[in-house]
């Protein structure tokens, strides 16, 4: 097993004290139920608990009730990232069958939907008449929020601005008056969403962290210098932040749409949860300049669990940090057995149970213990778990 060195020269004398104290108060242990919520588990107030320093847009719709159980910051406009991606594709599938697609552009869509890569979308953007895509689905959806990029950014197209409310009416549009082939098709990809993207981030955070399937997601992550996460077709896009690379040129700029904020990092997780569909969820989320992909992920994922989503069902577990980096996720606990997928640096993992496995040492520390992650389908050493002691206090033997 690769084990990180980011503390390798940390740890000695009184700074373990110190951490051993760090570490207490800032581990999560929350024991989440594995039960569907019904519409009457909470009440209809805003049950949304954003993170400190996140500015965030949610909004969470039953479509059983035909209500929204969450709305916080619905019409504010953020830059779309890859969410835009769900756009692009009803626009080439607008008044055309899935089946007349050529074989090339069916796989563009579906790398662009399962994996969200860029340069399928980037190839679509340049060919299908850049920011004329976004005026077209603004027109055809009813969207009031959603503008093409700022005439700063005209080819850039996952600077889209985009809204809470705007998104759940693309699902909306999506679910009820798509023809079946195509609302088919594209929930498809959508439910087959990787863990790791085509440009090597984990984009199995918020909804798809939050809750078991059936989910399907369209993600967006943009501004971070590093996504953590085992991807064979890796490129090099993911180095500057997903969904900002430019394709064409646009002359007119919507008014407003040179307002959104195009600087902090931003990760946003849309998409449907529950048996049949039931609830459309979008939240949107910046975060404080320079703020890491693991901690950007923990904090949506605490405000995504925070939601009143009819339908849900949550995985039982609790929710323990990590810290270092490179730390990777094994079939078994044992450092020679295949490797899963590398975390996020510093990320939030959800628990399930623990074993004793091979021992790991990472000076000063030596440990046997394992930690089972459902959400992964793995193990990973319990050497890196925010936790004072070599076991998870609560959690049981597997």
């Amino acid at each position: 097993m690769t084990l990180s060195s980011t503390r390798s020269a940390v740890r000695a004398g009184a700074l373990t004290a110190a951490l051993a104290a760090f570490l207490c108060t800032t581990a999560t242990a929350v024991s989440v139920a594995a039960a569907a919520e019904s519409p009457s588990a909470r009440p209809a107030a805003v049950q949304a608990d954003v993170p400190a320093g996140v500015t965030a847009g949610v909004a969470v719709f039953d479509r059983q009730t035909g209500t929204f159980t969450e709305q916080l910051n619905t019409a504010g406009q953020f830059r779309s990232a890859s969410v835009v991606k769900l756009l692009i594709a009803l626009d080439v599938l607008w008044n055309r069958s899935p089946d007349a697609l050529s074989a090339a552009d069916r796989a563009r869509i579906d790398t662009m939907l399962r994996g969200s890569d860029d340069t399928a979308a980037s190839t679509f953007w340049s060919n299908n008449g850049s920011g004329a895509i976004v005026d077209r689905m603004v027109t055809r959806l009813g969207l009031t929020d959603t503008a093409r990029p700022p005439s700063t950014h005209p080819g850039y197209w996952g600077y889209t601005a985009l809204s809470a409310r705007d998104t759940v009416k693309i699902y909306r549009h999506l679910l009820d008056s798509a023809p079946a082939a195509t609302r088919d098709y594209i929930l498809g990809d959508l439910r087959q969403s990787t863990r790791c993207a085509t440009d090597g981030y984990d984009q199995h955070f918020g909804i798809a962290g939050s809750f078991n399937r059936p989910w399907a997601v369209k993600q967006g992550w943009s501004g971070f210098s590093s996504g953590g996460c085992t991807a064979p077709a890796a490129t090099a896009s993911g180095a500057a932040g997903a969904a900002e690379e430019p394709a064409g040129t646009d002359a007119r700029t919507p008014a407003g749409a040179d307002a959104v904020d195009l600087s902090r990092p931003a990760l946003h997780t849309t998409g449907v949860v529950g048996a049949g569909d039931r609830s459309i969820v979008a939240v949107f989320t910046l975060h404080p300049g320079g703020t890491s992909y693991g901690k950007a992920y923990t904090d949506i994922g605490r405000l995504t669990r925070s939601l009143n989503v009819p339908g849900a069902s949550r995985p039982a577990g609790t929710w323990v940090g990590t810290w270092g980096s490179g730390v990777r996720v094994r079939t078994q606990a044992t450092t020679t057995s295949g490797a899963i997928t590398t975390l996020p640096a510093g990320v939030e993992v959800l628990v399930g149970c623990q074993k004793r496995g091979q021992q790991v040492s990472q000076p000063p520390y030596v440990n046997d213990w394992w930690a089972q992650l459902p959400q992964y389908g793995g193990y990973m050493t319990n050497i890196y778990l925010s936790v004072p002691e070599n076991q998870v206090p609560g959690v049981p033997v597997c």
